[in-house]
């Protein structure tokens, strides 16, 4: 049985667009890591796992370091409604600095308006002379006309980052607190699901750059280097969040008015005085809560920058050249094992390396704030819609080309057999139990001598058809035509039972096939035709062999090799099917006539020879 083979090479189309498609997800990988617009998901996808991520590492472990005064609704309702006199936010200033001895004092909030007199000085000389840090608030909307209300204040000449955001507007405070030497932005730029991710440690402001509340308490009171390093220093930053929300100490204002609260808990931290009441409308969306206080987001800043100055932050790690590696590595295996395995066991490859890729983005995400944690997972999933597919599509054209193969050479029910079976390559080699059948016309060359080339090719023909036939429908393996007859077997790609009967029943009726033939030719005033067979049964060796251009599914063997000397033998005897010594061992339903011993060409030890006992 010949059949083509189609060797995947390196230079072959299927080996290259193959290739091609891994390499596309190596390139995919890395655009989602360096693209300037970021990933293709946005915080539909990268975003959402990150803060996945970010919610499994914070930390409950207790922020002792700073603490958070909260304007709430209890201090609201006990003190009295917002907006309060300016002597009462005096007031806590003096008793966080003064009796609670705490290092320093954010203030979330902003007052573009003057108020009583005796509290604005007071403040302004709290901020201009004490640890106290003033908010303002910068507007990154681009509007008609822009935002400005009250007064800048603070800042420096700017450095020329170009990572610093630039500001169109600001709310800021009146010009009784425009001496104070520092003031923290508290202006948010959300994500476009409006979450707060990210914060402007520097913003650019008419030539000049504002630090963000967080940062600026820090440079105020936190840090004896002057600056906190890279990369906090400028810029929007991506916050850790490392701690969670519950390992923040909160204290309602009401309790540092009337000092209730023990002054050990408080002395020594730095404070972020601010608001969660909903009245003040001061709530924001975080990776660790759909709606907190924005307040908390400068003590989530004020914690990071405080934990690199301890050196407590996560070490760097090349996230984004991590996920390209990942990738390519996933590329290298399915370029590799997509051709060996099925499409189930692909997908489940492919789910296998999202997994350990997400475990990898997991313990890499501290540690690399800018790589796509997403990338590789949309590599996959590239490959699981294109990848996939294409190999299904290359193994249903190999089928195909295999089942017109098969169906050309072998009985429908047996390829129908062999598609239900097991077997994971049926043509590939093995031993198996065969029986041979070679037949063959006697005299053929005198037959065809004086025919016509056309009429010569139809004798052919219908010889052949006579002996293909039973073949065929005794689910035979038909393996080549020899001119003019042909070579057949049993027991292969399939086992077979009964293969010794099989072919005994098919050469009985092919005799009885060329018998009507040669009948139908002697009517017409033709010579009479002539069938030899060989049949013999052993082990051989059943499979696709050749080299890569061309190859033959065929049964080599001894028994093989007997078959045709028995067939040989048929002209030295008035009998047309001759059967050696292995096929009458096997043979169960026919009865054989024993014709006794000869030398066969090739062999040394004597062969018995039988052959089939007419029906009685």
């Amino acid at each position: 049985m010949n059949i083509p083979v189609y060797p995947h090479k390196l230079s072959s189309p299927v080996a290259i667009l193959r290739n091609m498609i891994a390499l596309c997800a190596i390139v995919l990988t890395a655009g989602l890591q360096w693209w300037p617009a970021g990933n293709l998901a946005g915080p539909f996808a990268n975003e959402w796992l990150r803060d996945r991520f970010v919610l499994a590492h914070a930390s409950t472990a207790q922020e002792s370091r700073l603490l958070v005064v909260d304007i709430d609704e209890r201090s609201l309702a006990a003190i009295g409604p917002w907006p309060w006199p300016r002597k009462r936010l005096a007031e806590l200033l003096e008793n966080l600095l003064g009796p609670y001895g705490a290092r320093g004092v954010a203030l979330d909030l902003v007052l573009p308006e003057r108020a009583d007199p005796d509290g604005d000085t007071r403040l302004a000389m709290l901020a201009q002379h004490g640890p106290v840090v003033l908010a303002q608030a910068f507007d990154y909307v681009s509007r008609p006309l822009p935002l400005r209300v009250g007064r800048v204040a603070g800042g420096s000449p700017a450095q020329g980052s170009p990572d610093m955001p630039g500001a169109s507007g600001f709310i800021g405070n009146h010009a009784g607190l425009t001496q104070a030497p520092y003031v923290g932005n508290i202006g948010f730029l959300p994500d476009p699901d409006g979450t707060i991710r990210r914060l402007p440690m520097l913003t650019l402001f008419e030539g000049r750059q504002y630090p963000t509340l967080a940062r600026a308490l820090f440079e105020c009171c936190a840090n004896a280097a002057g600056s906190p390093s890279e990369p906090a220093a400028a810029g929007i930053w991506r916050i850790p969040f490392a701690r969670d929300l519950s390992a923040y100490t909160v204290v309602p204002a009401s309790a540092i008015l009337n000092l209730s609260i023990p002054a050990e808990d408080i002395g020594g931290r730095l404070v972020v005085l601010g608001s969660s009441s909903l009245g003040l409308a001061d709530r924001v969306a975080t990776p660790l809560a759909a709606s907190t206080s924005g307040l908390m987001v400068h003590a989530e800043v004020l914690t990071a920058l405080l934990d690199r100055q301890a050196g407590l932050a996560p070490a760097p790690w090349p996230g984004r050249w991590s996920a390209v590696i990942f990738s390519l590595c996933v590329a290298i295996l399915v370029a590799f094992a997509f051709p060996r395995l099925s499409a189930a066991w692909n997908v489940a490859l492919l789910a296998g390396a999202s997994l350990l890729w997400l475990v990898l983005a997991y313990w890499i995400s501290p540690h690399d704030a800018g790589f796509s944690t997403t990338g590789p997972v949309l590599s996959n999933l590239f490959l699981l819609i294109v990848a996939v597919p294409y190999e299904w599509q290359i193994s249903q054209q190999e089928s195909r080309r295999l089942l017109v193969t098969l169906r050309q050479y072998v009985a429908e029910e047996v390829v129908d057999e062999l598609l239900r079976s097991d077997l994971k390559d049926p043509l590939a080699p093995r031993q198996s139990n065969v029986t041979t059948l070679i037949a063959d016309m006697e005299g053929y060359t005198t037959h065809v001598e004086a025919l016509s080339m056309d009429d010569a090719a139809q004798l052919t023909r219908d010889f052949l058809e006579c002996l293909s036939k039973p073949v065929l429908a005794k689910h035979g393996t038909l393996d080549k035509f020899t001119g003019d007859g042909l070579v057949a077997f049993w027991g292969a790609p399939l086992p077979v039972a009964d293969h010794a009967d099989l072919a005994l029943d098919a050469a009985l009726a092919i005799v009885q096939e060329v018998r009507r033939f040669s009948q139908a030719r002697q009517q017409q005033g033709k010579s009479p035709l002539r069938v030899r067979i060989g049949i013999e049964s052993g082990i051989a060796m059943a499979g696709d062999f050749g080299a890569s251009s061309r190859s033959i599914y065929t049964a080599v063997g001894d028994s093989v090799n007997t078959a045709s000397r028995l067939e040989g033998q048929a002209r030295d005897l008035p009998y047309d099917i001759i059967v050696g010594q292995g096929t009458a061992r096997l043979a169960q339903r026919h009865r054989l006539k024993l014709l006794g011993e000869v030398i066969l060409r090739g062999k040394e030890h004597p062969t018995t020879l039988y052959t089939p006992e007419p029906a009685p």
